[in-house]
């Protein structure tokens, strides 16, 4: 039985990662040139006029953040997109009529999620080197924020991808709630800037605390604990994961 889970989860897989590398133009080249475009404008030309951020250069400074928004758009992205395709097509009710645990359905799309996730940051990452030297602090705290933003990125598109009735919908958690989220979690600034009453305001963010990781792995700066940024990813990834499990469990939007 363990055998045939296996061979189930390696066909999502398959099938995720080709959906995507076969259209690589749309999936993978537009990441890069969004995050060109925030190097030039962000970095080369307002950069020299803000100085150092945090102790550093302002370019080194928001590399981190510009990696890990493209990381945390795509994993989003490519699972709420699939998904949301299979359900349309009515190809989601083969596999909830198979021998499949819940858990295998849900991690064979996830697992698209991060793939994408972690190809796209790491092509963002070799576009970034042409601006600034890189150089890893900790390699641990570097893979360790990556698989778990993927994660929760990814499981954040499946959710949206089970709500949604049309294809405008799988968009509107990206636009009103990871967008706004992601351009205040610190990614051009440092959250010492802000005022103490905004600095709280901002530690309800859940994508402050990833950056604060992403900072710290590649330049050593952590504003808050990292213990505090692994913690909160593994909550938001546990609720999440339940969550869904339940729906999909239940078929809610899947089955008519």
């Amino acid at each position: 039985m363990i055998h045939l889970y296996w061979i189930a989860l390696q066909s999502i897989w398959i099938k995720e990662i080709t959906r995507f590398s076969r259209i690589w133009i749309q999936t993978l080249i537009p990441p890069i040139i969004t995050t060109l475009l925030y190097f030039i404008i962000f970095g080369s030309l307002i950069g020299p006029r803000i100085g150092k951020m945090g102790g550093v250069n302002y370019m080194q400074f928001i590399v981190p953040g510009l990696i890990m928004m493209a990381v945390i758009t795509n994993a989003y992205a490519n699972v709420a997109a699939s998904f949301f395709n299979d359900k349309y097509q009515r190809n989601i009710e083969e596999l909830l009529i198979a021998p499949v645990p819940t858990c295998i359905i849900i991690i064979g799309y996830i697992g698209g999620g991060i793939i994408r996730g972690i190809i796209v940051g790491i092509l963002v990452t070799l576009i970034s080197l042409f601006f600034v030297p890189l150089q890893v602090y900790s390699w641990l705290i570097l893979v360790l924020t990556s698989l778990l933003t993927t994660i929760l990125f990814s499981l954040g598109g499946l959710l949206n991808a089970v709500f949604a009735k049309t294809f405008d919908d799988i968009s509107l958690m990206r636009t009103f709630v990871i967008t706004p989220l992601t351009y205040l979690g610190g990614v051009f600034y440092s959250l010492i800037l802000l005022p103490p009453f905004w600095q709280v305001i901002s530690k309800l963010d859940p994508i402050i605390y990833i950056i604060n990781g992403f900072h710290y792995s590649f330049l050593g700066i952590a504003e808050m604990s990292l213990n505090i940024t692994i913690a909160v990813l593994v909550i938001f990834i546990t609720i999440l994961y339940t969550f869904i499990w339940y729906l999909i469990n239940r078929g809610y939007g899947l089955r008519t």
